[in-house]
């Protein structure tokens, strides 16, 4: 039995002759097809050839062999459709996740960042404070060393606990991350340094630092103080 096929609308729809209307077609030479209207929600499922899939497939990146398939073929372009649509997504995904831990290790090294400044700073105001305490320790026992052997013993206890003292504060500054800056026998570094005197001497070389005058100190890289030192020039 034969059937045609009609175009009605954006659909093609088959015509089927039944048992009945094989006798009525028999009678009628020129009868090829009926024609009706027939509403969209009756119509079956409409079926291609290799034609039809061939041009449905034309300017898309299926292979050429694998154009003259039915339903399978028609499947497998769903199908990699939604392939490069869950890599496309997939890709912009992983994009984001990069893009979300640069901005929180970023986030991160700022923070600790400026917490060590601020404890640098906190820190670096304290010790300014204790400085000229350390100082007076220290110019004190200069001082009395001179004269210990000719003092009474409790005058020595008493110096001894100064003394100690002395370098408890200073364990505690150690502790706080301050170094005191090297001077005596080092050049002259104008940047740590600070030259309130200079005398013309052959024991040690040009530029070179002889006394330390007042002890210098730093916290890191963060400069506290400089030292005061005495420098040596060529005789």
């Amino acid at each position: 039995m034969t059937s045609d096929r009609r175009d009605k609308g954006s659909h093609r729809i088959p015509i089927r002759f039944t048992d009945a209307d094989d006798e009525v077609a028999s009678n009628a030479d020129d009868v090829e097809s009926v024609d009706a209207p027939i509403e969209d929600e009756d119509l079956e499922p409409e079926t291609y050839n290799s034609a039809d899939i061939a041009e449905l497939l034309s300017g898309t990146d299926v292979e050429p062999e694998e154009r003259t398939g039915g339903p399978d073929t028609a499947e497998l372009i769903a199908t990699r459709a939604e392939l490069k649509r869950v890599e496309a997504e997939n890709a912009e995904l992983k994009n984001n996740l990069a893009r979300r831990q640069a901005d929180f290790e970023n986030y991160r090294k700022r923070v600790e960042r400026e917490r060590s400044e601020t404890y640098n700073r906190v820190v670096a105001d304290v010790v300014t404070k204790l400085l000229p305490v350390v100082d007076n320790l220290k110019r004190a026992l200069e001082a009395e060393a001179s004269v210990e052997g000719s003092e009474s013993d409790e005058f020595r206890h008493f110096l001894s606990g100064v003394d100690l003292i002395f370098k408890q504060l200073n364990g505690v500054l150690e502790a706080l991350g301050v170094k005191p800056i090297a001077a005596v026998g080092e050049p002259f570094n104008p940047h740590i340094h600070e030259a309130v005197a200079t005398e013309a001497t052959d024991e040690f070389e040009p530029d070179t630092v002889m006394q330390e005058i007042v002890a210098g100190y730093r916290l890191g890289d963060k400069l506290i103080r400089p030292a005061l030192v005495k420098v040596a020039t060529r005789k």
